[in-house]
This record gives C-alpha cells, structure tokens and sequence, in this order.
C-alpha cells in the first residue's frame, strides 16, 4: 500500500506551533514510507480564513523544511462535491432532513444542562414523514448515527478506542444555507485524496467517532488513525502563549535555526532510545508510530534554548553571518558593509560558541563595529589598576609586528609578558576584554584583537 497522508491547518492565523508538530509527524511518516503528504487548506470558515494567514502557513512549513507533494487541495473550492455527498447520503436513507427551529434546539440545550447531560439533538425529525415539514423553513440535513452498541476504533497511538452510540448525536451535514461542516467536508476530502493514514492531535478523538460512520455510510475505505496528545506547558497546564503556544514565525524571530525547532519538535511526544540531537536524514530514516508517547509532551524553552545553541555552534559560519545580519540591521539599526561583514565572518567561529540564539550572537557581535559602552562588570575591570595595567599591555603590544598579530602569537606575547610581570594571565586578559568589547563575556581575547587586527585593537586600547 502506498503511503498518503495530509495536514490540514485552518488559515485563521499563524502556523501554530502544535500545528508545526503534527505536520512534521505527518511529514516524516510519508517520508520514511516514501510515501505522500499532501497539504489542504481547511478554509470552509470563510469570516475568519485569510489569505495573509495561507501564506504564513506556507512560508512557516518552508522555513521549517517541510516540503509537501502536489498543488494544495482548498476546501472551500470544494463545498460543490461535499453538498453533494450530503445528498447522496440523503438519497441512501442515511440522513435527513431537519426543520427544528432555532427555540426548540436551544430548549434541549437547557434540558440537558438541567440534568447534568451534555447537550445534544433529541433525533425528533430523524423518523418524521416529509408531510410534516413546516412551510418556508429551510432544513438542515442531519447524518443518522448509529443508536445502539459502541464503536470501537484501534488508533495507531492511542490503542483501542471505543464510544458508546448513544452517545453520538446526529450531526448536521449540511446548513440550511446549504453549506457543508466540517466532519462531512474532512472524510470526503480524505477519501477522494486518498488518505491512508490521518495523522492528527488527540482533540480530534471525537471527529473521529463521527468520521467513522460517515466513511462506513458511503462505503469508503476507512484509514488508519493516529491520534497524538497535545503539547502542554513545562508545568503540565495546557500549552498558552506564556508556555511558547506562538506562531512558527515567532521562534524565527527569536533567533532560533529551523534545524533546533525541528529536531525539538519531533522530541516532543516522540523518541529514540536516548537519542537527543538527531539529523533530518535521520529522523526520516527512524520515524514510525510505534514510539509516539500516549501522554502529553512538555514545552519546554530551557531545553529548546540550549538544542539551539547545539545547532548554532555546528552552523556554518557564512550561513550564521548571513542571518545574523539581518539581526543587527533590524534589531539595532545598523547598515552593515562588505568590511563589517568580512569581519563577522572572521569572528563568527569565537561568537557562536557561547550564543544560544541568533538574537544573542547578534548582540554579542555589536563590539566588533564600534566600541561598546562599558558595562557594570567591564567598569569595574577598568579601575585605577586595570587602567595602569592595560597600559602596560598596550605599550608591550605596540611593538609587536603586524605579521605576528595572530592569535597564537598574541597569545605566547601576553604569556610572557605575564610571566615577566609576575601576573596570572586570566587578570590580563580581564582589562583586555573590558575595554576591547566594552563587557565581561566574550570570545577570546586573543581572537578577537586578531580579528579586529592591530590599529583597531590599540585604538580601542589607547582609549581607555
């Protein structure tokens, strides 16, 4: 059998970051199988579907690596074979009509609600001769559910799954608007694009049920279903925006790599052994359902914050000065030249060790074009002492020819110049680092007066 999946995201806004999971779980799967996926846009709710956020799920699937096979399918275009569907199943003797009125469904409502029951259709029109309808009211048409036994359904992740029927309602179809909804617009869609796997977050579980019955109904080939649990907070609450519930986009502009998010997110309710850092070729290579989790996965920015800071030290450091312009033009205000970027590229190897985003490297790179304000740290570095030392340092340094101003040599010159003057040097490199970047942290001193060279390294010396 040959492999089809799809994701299916509402274009109501961004590109949610369960969404993101569950298309790279779709993805993967059909990957591994070298199977399909296939994109459709489920953009029936037409007040709240945009065409900006079509095109932040395009551009977050294509950000975060996730390719999909042939054009997307657009639900909307086609409501015509879905109401269509409806009346065939109509013609079947599977659906009917219903004339309640807007009163008596909300009657029902409070009768269950006084019960303590959940609200649900009474079945009042299910058997009623057509002779009985009111004149000039616009039906519904509602889908005859099963009414005794239970459904039982194995789900790939979450095992056997089963439902009493009587607990299942009879959906509406079709509005009176002749508009379809969205359980009878999914499984017609899921058939006629040949979906063998329905790879989805567990709050579908009960879609489920009712798709079930519809595909029966129309003796369509049922697909196999795979319900992941949602994502959750660090603290086990429902995943909200505080917890990291934003929009792909978001972590884009935070500075995180597509690589970090995505080896993140297949971590999130899916594992490995003790695999941690796993490749894209990887990934597609050990993929299955077998190892997703049944229990909801935790959010956690400490732990994604860090896997970046992995992938960041391995990024190529043209790529890494590619983006992180972007960063500083935008973020600070600067306009960078060919000389300014020349220069990040020679120090990008000593700035990306100890940045775990690119909004940090950004930051962490502002002293290589101009000189920086001292901070609190690098003040005290620089008191009347460190003053009278970095002196000294600047004096042995001048001398030193251009030839040598390497990192090794400039290294093996302060080692002895510490050596002659009876100091550590950890305490020369201190004052050296506070006046040269303005801060306390940065990459080695050694490489970075290497980098800015000789003038620039004594200019920004001489000045303190």
């Amino acid at each position: 059998m040959s492999i089809i999946v799809r994701f299916a995201p509402s274009p109501t806004g961004y590109l949610h970051i369960g969404s993101a999971r569950t298309a790279l779980f779709n993805w993967l799967f059909a990957r591994h199988h070298g199977g399909k996926m296939l994109l459709r846009i489920e953009d029936t709710d037409r007040a709240r579907s945009t065409t900006e956020a079509v095109g932040a799920i395009y551009k977050g699937l294509e950000w975060l690596g996730i390719d999909w096979d042939e054009t997307p399918v657009h639900q909307f275009e086609r409501s015509g074979r879905h109401v269509e569907i409806a009346h065939t199943l109509l013609e079947k003797g599977l659906a009917y009509r219903c004339y309640c009125s807007v009163q008596e469904l909300e009657t029902m409502r409070e009768e269950a609600r006084a019960k303590n029951l959940p609200p649900r259709y009474d079945g009042r029109w299910r058997d009623r001769p057509a002779a009985d309808a009111p004149e000039g009211v616009k039906p519904v048409i509602r889908f005859k559910s099963p009414q005794t036994g239970d459904t039982v359904i194995h789900d790939l992740v979450q095992g056997e799954v089963r439902v009493s029927n009587q607990q299942l309602d009879d959906m509406i179809i079709l509005r009176a608007d002749e508009t379809p909804t969205f359980n009878l617009s999914v499984v017609v869609d899921d058939h006629d694009m040949g979906i063998t796997h329905i790879i989805r977050g567990d709050d579908h579980l009960t879609n489920m049920f009712r798709q079930f019955h519809i595909f029966k109904a129309m003796d369509w080939k049922i697909p196999h279903y795979a319900h992941i649990p949602l994502i959750h907070g660090v603290d086990g609450a429902k995943l909200s925006k505080r917890h990291g519930a934003l929009g792909v986009e978001a972590y884009r502009d935070m500075g995180f790599l597509p690589e970090a998010l995505r080896n993140y997110l297949l971590r999130l309710g899916w594992s490995h052994g003790d695999a941690e850092i796993i490749s894209t070729e990887e990934a597609i290579q050990w993929f299955d359902l077998d190892h997703v989790g049944k229990s909801p996965a935790r959010f956690d920015f400490v732990k994604l914050t860090n896997l970046n800071g992995h992938y960041m030290r391995e990024a190529d450091n043209e790529r890494l000065v590619t983006l992180v312009v972007l960063f500083i033009e935008s973020a600070h205000g600067l306009s960078l030249t060919a000389e300014d970027r020349d220069l990040l590229k020679r120090g990008m190897t000593g700035l990306k060790m100890r940045a775990k985003t690119m909004l940090e490297l950004a930051e962490m790179s502002l002293f290589y074009f101009a000189p920086q304000p001292l901070s609190e740290g690098a003040r005290k570095l620089l008191d009347q002492d460190g003053v009278k030392l970095l002196a000294l340092i600047t004096d042995s340094l001048v001398g030193l020819p251009e030839t040598s101003w390497t990192e090794e040599q400039l290294e093996n010159h302060l080692r002895e110049f510490a050596e002659t003057h009876d100091v550590k040097l950890g305490k020369l490199a201190q004052p050296l680092r506070a006046a040269l970047t303005g801060s306390t942290v940065s990459p080695s001193v050694f490489d970075i007066m290497h980098v800015l060279g000789k003038d620039k390294s004594l200019a920004r010396l001489n000045s303190k």
